[in-house]
């Protein structure tokens, strides 16, 4: 595993975004239009990250509802400790391997939290075997900002969008990303 410094977030969602919305019509579940409709309005083309939002909340009140929150809906959750500057390098230093049926290097991960941490006020509440949960003081709060953000999220775990709620859109995604103080991702 490397380390989480030596990625750039904005050219790893980029280069992920790239690899997620190539039409293979011998390989796809969906056809081409189908394929190019879930990432529209973008399609193929990263639009880029979205911009440093400021915080409505302060970081570890929000963290700490969130937490409270998380743990109401599910009582077995265990307390852990990880020695770490941040819950972003938590993650690759627990060797946490949620992803990793697409990807096996945490540390890619931990980047773009890092910068999530930066730019948006997140922090790691909970991780499970396949599942990222952040509180966030700084959500989008228009839709031009959270559309930008749901294409983040897209790159970085697109079965938030392949496999979530209908209909399983960017568009569609982007409204529950507005004023939402929590975002939770699943890798299939």
């Amino acid at each position: 595993m490397s380390s989480p410094e030596t990625h750039d977030p904005a050219e790893l969602l980029g280069n992920w975004w790239k690899d997620y919305t190539v039409i293979d019509e011998d390989d796809d579940m969906l056809s081409p239009e189908e394929r190019l409709a879930v990432t529209a309005p973008f399609g193929q083309v990263w639009p880029g990250l979205a911009p440093s939002l400021r915080p409505t909340m302060d970081p570890e009140t929000t963290t700490v509802g969130y937490a409270r929150h998380f743990v109401a809906r599910r009582p077995q959750s265990r307390l852990g400790l990880v020695p770490a500057s941040s819950g972003a390098h938590a993650l690759t230093a627990a060797g946490w391997d949620g992803p990793v049926n697409y990807d096996n290097d945490t540390a890619k991960f931990s980047a773009v939290v890092a910068d999530w941490e930066r730019r948006f006020g997140a922090r790691v509440v909970a991780v499970g075997s396949a599942t990222l949960h952040l509180s966030v003081a700084a959500p989008p709060t228009t839709t031009e900002d959270a559309l930008l953000v749901a294409a983040e999220h897209f790159a970085f775990c697109p079965d938030n969008i392949w496999q979530g709620h209908r209909p399983c859109t960017l568009t569609a995604y982007t409204e529950r990303l507005i004023d939402c103080h929590s975002w939770d991702f699943w890798w299939d």
